[in-house]
């Protein structure tokens, strides 16, 4: 088997900074990685030594999939440590969200980002042996 660890998602934003923020209010400890101009649109790898999201500015575009409408992507999960904690970072910077239950997770979270974009996130039981 060849695969060593997911590295990163690319995602193209209407407002780069709002973005960076938003990310930067749920993992303070991220920080940009990289950062540049490609074809006169700034980007950003913004992350951790594990992962990142490539951010790319996509001011004058519009988004074209709709989450759960058709075929794509309908989420993105980011497995946490307190689920609490981040519905209290959420209440606090007014971030609406929504939670489910189910057997495996103490926590999980949905949000949407400046974009659109679904992110779960998960805190799993002690017990459960995938975590």
């Amino acid at each position: 088997m060849n695969f060593k660890r997911f590295e990163h998602i690319n995602l193209s934003c209407r407002n780069l900074d709002a973005t960076q923020r938003f990310y930067q209010t749920l993992f303070p400890d991220w920080v940009v990685r990289a950062q540049g101009e490609w074809q006169g649109e700034r980007w950003l790898h913004l992350g951790n030594n594990q992962f990142y999201l490539a951010l790319n500015d996509a001011t004058d575009d519009d988004r074209l999939q709709l989450p759960y409408e058709g075929v794509g992507i309908n989420h993105v999960g980011f497995v946490i440590e307190d689920g609490e904690g981040i519905l209290t970072l959420l209440n606090a910077n007014g971030i609406e969200h929504y939670t489910m239950n189910s057997p495996e997770t103490k926590f999980r979270i949905y949000i949407n980002d400046p974009d659109g974009n679904e992110i779960e996130l998960v805190e799993y039981q002690e017990t459960y042996t995938f975590r």
